[in-house]
């Protein structure tokens, strides 16, 4: 068999490339029960406007492999009848040569990527779980809205306020809350409006937590807890799977008992919508978060790791 020939490319411009690597990834998560991209990598597979760069392995002209980058965060796909035949050594190699301190993402810690990244003397630079809630504990979580708050969605905070002052008002505590975060910080409305374009997004699906407005003047946004349903969900699976998206507080409302309330209001609006299992992704040095989350009565399922060269 022929040595893998390894090409830079942006298959948002290559759509028969881009269409092998969507097969790629099917098949990565046929074998491994974990998909191999995350969302926004996945994405960047057809949207030019995230400008990711790819690097594509392949063996007599059949895609054996495919690195996503953006910035320094990179995440890789080898086809499983490619594996073990150098071929994700090499696209580490290529990727490291132009980007030193690139950070490889390996969603699920399979075994494979941890004896590749021990090979190339990387180490653990980030590690973020996935937790997991369903049956009576589901069942138990509180939906009562704090006294002083209320509770609309998307679409009704819309309909009330104007669209323009909801969604600014998401946006605004949106970046309050993640100014520190790589991915979900620093959006402006294009970014915001881009996150909607996805075939699972909803208006009903973002709740928002207003402090009740005095007379006829307009609330203040204290949070929001954007929720989401699971591919494969059609309503009738006994098995219907929620994810908390997101969940934003305001700086100015930390402190005064919010926190759980938030994410127990995304979590009733799934339960309602017939969830029996609520995933979500939280950074495992988050601890504060770690702990509300357990208290509510999650549990850790999986874990996603970014390696690094060490030093």
């Amino acid at each position: 068999m022929s040595e893998a020939i390894l090409t830079w490319t942006t298959l948002s411009d290559d759509a028969e490339r881009a269409a092998a690597a969507h097969r790629l990834l099917a098949a990565c998560h046929e074998a491994d029960g974990v998909e191999a991209f995350s969302e926004q990598f996945v994405l960047g597979i057809d949207d030019a406007r995230l400008e990711h760069r790819h690097l594509v392995a392949e063996i007599d002209g059949e895609l054996a492999g495919v690195a996503a980058v953006t910035g320094t965060d990179v995440e890789l796909a080898v086809a499983p009848r490619y594996r073990r035949r150098g071929v994700g050594t090499r696209l580490i190699h290529e990727v490291q040569a132009g980007i030193d301190d690139a950070a490889f993402w390996a969603h699920g810690n399979l075994e494979a990527a941890a004896e590749l990244t021990q090979g190339e003397e990387m180490t653990t630079v980030r590690r973020l779980l996935v937790m997991s809630v369903d049956g009576v504990q589901l069942e138990d979580t509180s939906s009562e809205v704090p006294e002083g708050y209320v509770v609309t969605n998307l679409a009704e905070a819309s309909e009330r306020y104007g669209r323009d002052f909801a969604e600014r008002a998401w946006l605004e505590v949106n970046n309050d809350a993640f100014s520190w975060h790589p991915e979900q910080g620093g959006w402006d409305m294009e970014r915001l409006h881009r996150s909607q374009e996805v075939d699972w997004y909803s208006d009903e699906d973002v709740l928002l937590l207003w402090e009740a407005p005095a007379g006829d003047q307009r609330p203040q946004l204290a949070g929001f807890h954007w929720t989401k349903w699971q591919s494969g969900n059609d309503g009738a699976d006994d098995h219907r799977q929620g994810e908390v998206y997101v969940v934003g507080l305001a700086n100015a409302y930390r402190g005064k008992g919010l926190g759980g309330p938030v994410v127990e209001i995304g979590l009733a609006h799934l339960r309602a919508g017939g969830a029996r299992e609520v995933i979500l992704y939280v950074e495992d040095d988050n601890e504060a978060a770690v702990r509300r989350y357990e208290k509510i009565g999650f549990r850790i399922a999986e874990e996603h790791v970014v390696y690094a060269k060490r030093g």
